[in-house]
């Protein structure tokens, strides 16, 4: 009896259940859907999608250029055409970056090459303009006509003002495309 009442005095401090889990184990309880940190994370993770790819794009414009140009980068190396435009974008603008003229002119050649309207009306833009590549105008204009016969309105303008890049250049950006002596 006594061993039986001394049992029952112990079992209160004795416990049958397993360990709790600690938090690794227990793994993320809510993880982040659909917030820049997790498709960062995926990116990271290279996981491209073309709602990661996209996701690119909110980001530069509310100014987090570095994660945009991570994102863009992985994008455009896994072959999304409009992630190349983008990184040309950034590398003409200096972006998370340096300015580099040379590095859009051949980001918007490999947006062209992959069928990209706008790769090849900026591209065909740079080669008439020699702006980060060698002038080439009459390769830009075959550029240009690509692009506008594929639809881009810019490019039609452009080719309907006899090609003058001030007709699609913002006053803004002129000092870009003026030659140093």
């Amino acid at each position: 009896m006594r061993i039986a009442c001394l049992l029952i005095a112990l079992l209160p401090g004795l416990s049958l259940a397993p360990a709790p889990l600690t938090a690794q184990e227990r793994g993320t309880l809510n993880p982040e859907e659909m917030t820049m940190g997790r498709i960062v994370e995926d990116i990271r993770a290279g996981r491209t999608s073309m709602t990661n790819c996209a996701a690119g794009y909110l980001m530069t414009k509310s100014g987090r250029h570095a994660p945009a140009r991570e994102t863009f980068d992985a994008c455009a190396s896994a072959g999304y055409a409009r992630a190349m435009t983008w990184m040309g974008y950034m590398d003409e603008n200096g972006y998370a970056g340096p300015r580099d003229p040379a590095a859009a002119a051949e980001w918007d050649r490999r947006a062209a090459e992959a069928g990209d309207p706008i790769g090849a009306f900026n591209h065909g833009l740079a080669l008439i303009r020699g702006h980060g590549v060698a002038a080439d105008p009459e390769r830009g204009r075959e550029m240009v006509d690509a692009a506008a016969k594929a639809g881009l309105e810019a490019a039609q303008r452009l080719r309907a003002a006899g090609y003058d890049p001030d007709e699609v250049t913002p006053d803004a950006d002129e000092w870009k495309y003026l030659k140093a002596y």
